[in-house]
């Protein structure tokens, strides 16, 4: 958890933040114009093409005969209408590409959430998906079938041999249904297979390999045609290819749940994994680059999602060989606060409501009822390697809990939430009744923080915390003595709980290097 300075009145309107344009890639299929900002404005319904009774018009027109068993639907489009978070967790555990708003509508203003007008406020709004025809549709959630549609590439027909040409269905289809000019300019002429989209999804740190794009990993590129929907992870150098083929351009949005298990923010309120939708661009595919002076809210995402990424990697048998944070991470983050924390609500700590309300302020009910692991205060925070430094202190507090448990992080944040809240120094003393607990995890944060921010940006060894009384810099020297990462870590035992008890149980595991443990924290005694 790292507090900064004074903390600032969050409201609900911190969700939101200006536009600006993105900077793309020299291409002939880079992103057409910004993505979109605050709420989706739709326009008028349109008919859909995939709809059953369009495809066995299609077919009709083009064969001059009942379809019979060739043309039977596939798919399912549906809305859902989940009642709390736990519904909305069972939903995207089953699976199911999830959107806020229906996909037969124009957009008449890109956007990355909607809310049904029908629906309160503070209640989730319907989400929509495309299931299978067979699909068990989970008991106790609301849920309204829409449509029955037919998705060739799901169809059994259109493996077997015959003679339906299934690029020309559906190019009639487009045609009978008034949505022939949302066809790429070749197929709307002549009736082909498509093209699978393609591209690479990238950012610019100025301070990192000389100002050049590097890859946005591990994030989600989906796109969809009406139903039609496909997608794929980005890899590490941000390159994408989406299995299905498309023949109208697809509307692309990046959804910021990574290929490594954690979800990144929430749109509007309610929607865990953010989603910044980029509008339709060729079905060939798009390319884009981020940069500083991109889509404030995009900008931030990409940053802080590369962070953990890399934070990932880092902690796998190949690296540093320490625990992940646990499965499911959820990290948030807000505009309008400069401090940061990890809470761990979703992977079960609790806290006192005096507690939360006073640190989060106007959005603790929020907080409170969706749980976040990690929150990121981005106010005042700029520059790529300010973020990627926050984000990496706040993940080194996921692995500590990994290793030590609910208890002992009942413990850590109630320290820190308790000493920030209540105006006193920032993370209290050393003599409260807690505060051994945050003396370990501070201590371990900071060092991370401080050994991968010089492994991403060189020069002289950061020591970030080091005014602070449980002295973080005790664990770099370790390590430049001679100690590995997963040494240290090793001793983060639950039974761990000061900066004694750490000392003695480096010394019980490593005996042999007593005299460097001793020389060491005997220093900043």
């Amino acid at each position: 958890m790292r507090p900064e300075s004074s903390i600032l009145a969050m409201s609900l309107l911190c969700l939101t933040c200006c536009t600006k344009n993105f900077s793309s890639l020299p291409s002939d299929n880079t992103v057409p114009y910004p993505a979109g900002n605050g709420e989706i404005v739709l326009g008028k319904q349109l008919d859909n093409p995939y709809n059953i009774k369009n495809v066995k018009a299609a077919y009709h027109s083009l064969y001059g005969r009942d379809p019979g068993d060739d043309i039977q639907f596939t798919d399912w489009y549906v809305r859902f209408l989940p009642s709390d978070s736990g519904q909305m967790d069972e939903l995207k555990a089953m699976g199911i590409n999830l959107l806020d708003h229906p996909v037969d509508y124009e957009i008449i203003r890109e956007g990355d959430w909607y809310h049904d007008p029908s629906l309160d406020d503070d209640s989730i709004t319907w989400q929509y998906a495309v299931v299978p025809h067979d699909f068990v549709f989970p008991k106790g959630i609301t849920c309204e079938r829409l449509q029955q549609c037919f998705l060739a590439e799901n169809s059994p027909a259109s493996k077997a041999a015959g003679d339906i040409d299934w690029a020309a269905l559906e190019h009639e289809a487009y045609r009978l249904s008034g949505n022939l000019a949302m066809l790429d300019e070749h197929s709307a002429t002549k009736a082909d297979d498509g093209i699978s989209p393609s591209g690479r999804i990238t950012i610019i740190d100025p301070d990192h390999n000389d100002g050049q794009p590097c890859g946005v990993s591990g994030v989600k590129v989906q796109c969809n045609v009406f139903v039609k929907f496909s997608s794929a992870y980005t890899d590490a150098d941000g390159y994408y290819k989406i299995p299905k083929n498309f023949t109208a351009k697809p509307r692309y949005r990046l959804v910021f749940s990574n290929v490594k298990g954690f979800n990144l923010g929430f749109n509007s309120i309610l929607y865990k994994g953010s989603v910044s939708n980029l509008g339709k661009a060729s079905p060939a595919g798009l390319d884009l680059c981020v940069e500083g002076d991109s889509e404030d809210k995009l900008y931030r995402r990409c940053v802080v999602n590369n962070a953990a990424y890399d934070y990932y990697v880092a902690c796998d048998a190949d690296h540093m060989n320490i625990d992940a944070p646990p499965s499911g991470l959820c990290i948030w983050m807000f505009t309008d606060l400069n401090t940061s924390s990890a809470v761990m609500l979703h992977h079960g700590t609790v806290l006192p409501d005096n507690i939360m309300n006073e640190y989060y302020l106007l959005a603790a009910w929020i907080v409170k009822l969706f749980g976040p692991d990690l929150t990121i205060g981005v106010q005042g925070q700029q520059s790529y390697k300010q973020m990627y430094a926050t984000t990496i202190h706040e993940l080194a507090h996921a692995s500590h809990f990994s290793k030590v448990g609910i208890d002992y992080w009942n413990n850590v944040a109630y320290h820190i939430l308790q000493a920030y809240s209540s105006g006193g120094d920032t993370y209290g003393g050393s003599e409260g009744e807690r505060s051994g607990y945050c003396e370990i995890a501070e201590m371990w944060a900071y060092y991370m923080e401080s050994r991968m921010y010089k492994q991403r940006y060189g020069g002289s060894n950061p020591m970030f915390g080091s005014s602070y009384w449980f002295h973080p810099q005790r664990l770099i020297y370790l390590e430049s003595r001679g100690m590995k990462v997963s040494e240290i870590f090793a001793a983060m035992v639950p039974e761990v709980i000061d900066g004694e008890s750490l000392r003695d149980k480096l010394i019980e595991l490593y005996p042999s290097k007593r005299t460097n443990i001793l020389q060491i924290f005997n220093r900043y005694e």
